[in-house]
């Protein structure tokens, strides 16, 4: 086999169709663009959503509800298992954003109790969970709210 010899499988290609060649071709005169209008003439583009002329559907429906979106509060969630894979002593938001955990300084992080801690560990953060809070200070450490 050469590069020269390659073809496609049989029946992955169709012969294009040639608009505009004459009436007896089938799409001679207006060449599948029907009468008149928008549609007929070169340059047009219609949206996707358009809808000829009538009242598009997101106008159609009411507005409804409110979004609290762009007063929303980020809270990173870290979990005790995440603190013990750190390895430190003292952990607090600034060692979390170098190691990753974290993207951004300036949001609330969370600390809750899934895992288990092996050592002592004095963890600052915004908010622990009740069971978080026994699970660090029974293994030696103590939570710091900021």
């Amino acid at each position: 086999m050469k590069l020269g010899s390659l073809k496609p499988a049989e029946g992955a290609t169709k012969k294009t169709k040639r608009l505009g060649r004459g009436q007896a071709s089938g799409t001679g005169k207006t060449a599948g663009r029907g009468h008149k209008g928008a549609g007929s003439r070169s340059g047009n583009k219609k949206r996707p959503w358009f809808e000829g002329g009538q009242m598009p559907l997101l106008r159609r429906l009411p507005k409804r509800g409110f979004s609290n979106y762009p007063f929303k509060k980020e809270v990173y969630i870290i979990n005790i298992d995440t603190i013990e894979k750190i390895g430190l002593d003292k952990v607090d938001i600034e060692i979390l954003y170098e190691k990753g955990v974290i993207k951004n300084t300036q949001t609330v992080v969370k600390v809750l109790a899934d895992g288990n801690l092996t050592k002592a560990v004095q963890v600052t953060a915004n908010a622990f969970s009740k069971s978080a809070i026994e699970k660090i200070e029974k293994a030696g450490g103590s939570a710091i709210f900021l």
